[in-house]
């Protein structure tokens, strides 16, 4: 399987890039083809122009790439950080690119104002999103509601064909020892195996 693997995190030395390694790996060593992007190390162009807003609009390579990639993975794995309830700024302009009209989405014929459901065109069997947060997990849910579950499920994957969609997310990151921090890659190397198991022969 072809499986997209997205990590916007501005450090190379968080744990966030130990995620995305991890999962890489356990990929690879199950033989699927991985195309990985480090949106930061890769400096993405993540402001959207006005220009670039009409379904028709003329893309630069590099947003031409992303969405090929994008719409022909099977698979995909999105790794950020929850930085006030939302991805961070680099990942958010990376799916306001990317995540277009004509590739992730449309809507039905006649629709032209949008105001209709969408119809999704992503290929991806699975998505999993891993998330790293310094609040903990019973604060996120009663005081904000998990804003990024709403993000990224409702408003965002399953809206645009993904047909399985799983979260997990690892915290609290900054207290968080060494063994912790180990048996955590552990658990996201079963995650990645478990959703995207060995390639037939």
């Amino acid at each position: 399987m072809k499986i997209s693997v997205i990590l916007a995190h501005p450090d190379k030395n968080s744990f966030n890039h130990a995620i995305a390694e991890t999962a890489v790996e356990a990929l690879k060593e199950k033989g699927h083809e991985v195309v990985f992007h480090d949106l930061y190390r890769e400096r993405f162009p993540a402001i959207l122009p006005a220009a670039e807003i009409p379904r028709s609009a003329a893309l630069p390579r590099i947003i031409r790439r992303h969405c090929a990639e994008i719409a022909m993975a099977e698979g995909i794995i999105i790794v950020h950080p929850n930085w006030w309830g939302q991805p961070p700024a680099m990942l958010k302009g990376w799916v306001d690119r990317v995540l277009r009209p004509g590739v992730a989405y449309t809507f039905e014929e006649g629709d032209e104002k949008g105001a209709g459901d969408l119809i999704g065109l992503l290929k991806a069997g699975a998505v999993l999103v891993f998330n790293t947060s310094n609040t903990p997990q019973e604060r996120e849910l009663a005081v904000f509601g998990d804003p990024l579950e709403m993000l990224w499920k409702n408003n965002m994957l399953l809206s645009c064909g993904a047909k399985k969609y799983f979260r997990k997310t690892f915290g609290v990151i900054i207290t968080s020892t060494l063994k912790q921090r180990q048996l955590w890659l552990a658990e996201v190397e079963e995650i990645t195996r478990r959703h995207f198991p060995a390639t037939p022969a």
